[in-house]
């Protein structure tokens, strides 16, 4: 009885836990399924200029991610006190970014500079806390799970509510203000109530931050899984990314956009629990290769379609969606365990950094992806708000298709290099 209590016990604190990245993904969503298009449509600014913001703001999150992490690993900061101090200043830097004068490209940067510092130093402790809440590769997959159907609930209420949160309150500033109005509240009770273990390494153990980046550049499966996880992430973003124009410029149906894209985050909240139970069953190695394969041959099949209407491409996206949640499943499952692999080899433990590290290697992936749709679009002659030329809507259409394709074929290949496998982490602590 008393272990059944402490079991429920643990596995609520879990579910509480997974529970921020409901609010990070409020803030998140917003940024990869509308920022872009906001520059470009609503601040009325040149394709390849918001596409340069977009590219400089995402690569200085990356370092702003890489700065939380080394500070968190090097000063010793507690995850749950910067998570909690950091809930309303991130709430207030979300709205601001949104709030934009039209055609002001300085300050379109300046405020998701600031947003964007932010949410690291929120984020990063937030996901490094997840090596002590969940010790077991089997409680960290069942984390990354519940993390994955908590953003993609956010996704779904992002992709619904924000445009017509937009033409309710009349302004993006005031939409944006109702969504961080959810999002702090959930960031102050996990930092109030979810417990933050001792971590397992002594003060005197924890290294420097050369020798920190030194044992992460020497942990192969550290290494691999960056790799496959920023030219995943990168397949994701300019699929999702490729949305709004594809339906409003291709198809001429701008309102099936959004339809779309919730549709997509609805997918994922099926398709978390079944990449849960693969990654738990088979490991998440053997979980990602085969989100991965789907992934692929999708774009191929898609692509016979001489003139694909609605339907089939929000099938498309829909099936797509689910094969990129077995991807983030996958990855996130082993990032903590890579930092045990990586302990365990070489005696140094390197949390927060690792953390950091990983997050700056995806948004500079990440940048390349938002600066390649703006510089290919203006390239092919796109106009906002315009009837498109033939070279435009042969660049959207492929940029959505082979692009991912590509990209989720070098994922692929480093997914194969990692290390890791079910029963290696068992392996190791029994050694």
């Amino acid at each position: 009885m008393i272990r059944r209590r402490k079991s429920s016990s643990v596995r609520g604190t879990l579910v509480l836990f997974s529970a921020g990245d409901f609010a990070f993904n409020l803030y998140w969503q917003a940024i990869s399924l509308y920022l872009l298009f906001y520059y470009i449509d609503v601040l009325a600014l040149p394709p390849a200029t918001a596409g340069i913001v977009f590219m400089i703001g995402a690569i200085w999150d990356g370092i702003a991610d890489f700065a939380a992490g080394a500070a968190a690993e090097r000063m010793r900061l507690s995850y749950r006190r910067l998570v909690g101090w950091g809930a309303l200043p991130l709430g207030l830097a979300f709205v601001a970014m949104f709030a934009v004068p039209a055609g002001a490209a300085a300050w379109a940067l300046a405020t998701q500079v600031v947003f964007r510092t932010l949410y690291a130093f929120t984020n990063i402790p937030y996901a490094a806390w997840t090596t002590r809440v969940a010790p077991t590769s089997r409680e960290r997959s069942l984390v990354a799970g519940l993390r994955m159907g908590f953003g993609a609930a956010a996704g779904v209420l992002v992709a619904l509510a924000l445009p017509w949160l937009v033409r309710g309150t009349g302004t993006h500033a005031a939409a944006t203000a109702l969504l961080a109005m959810l999002g702090v509240p959930v960031l102050i009770v996990i930092a109030w109530r979810v417990p933050e273990p001792t971590p397992p390494v002594s003060t005197s153990d924890h290294p420097r931050i050369l020798s920190g980046l030194g044992a992460l550049v020497r942990n192969r499966a550290f290494v691999a899984l960056n790799i496959a996880a920023a030219a995943g992430g990168a397949a994701t973003a300019l699929t999702s990314q490729s949305v709004l124009y594809f339906f409003r410029y291709v198809l001429h149906d701008a309102p099936g956009g959004p339809h779309a894209l919730a549709g997509m985050a609805l997918g994922s909240l099926v398709a978390v629990p079944l990449w849960t139970a693969v990654a738990r069953a088979r490991g998440a190695r053997t979980a990602w290769i085969v989100a991965g394969v789907f992934a692929l041959l999708l774009p191929a099949g898609f692509a016979l379609i001489a003139s694909p209407g609605t339907t089939a491409t929000a099938a498309f996206l829909l099936a797509m969606q689910a094969a990129f949640v077995g991807v983030s499943v996958a990855a996130w499952t082993l990032l903590p365990d890579a930092v045990d692999w990586g302990e365990a080899q070489s005696g140094k433990r390197v949390e927060a950094l690792a953390f950091g590290s990983f997050a700056l290697v995806q948004k500079i992936a990440l940048a390349g992806t938002g600066f390649a749709i703006g510089a290919v679009y203006q390239a092919n002659g796109f106009v906002a708000g315009a009837a498109q030329g033939s070279d435009s809507l042969y660049a959207i259409r492929w940029l959505m298709l082979a692009g991912p394709a590509l990209l989720i074929a070098a994922m692929l290949v480093a997914v194969i290099a990692i290390p890791l496998r079910r029963d290696t982490l068992l392996q190791v602590r029994r050694a």
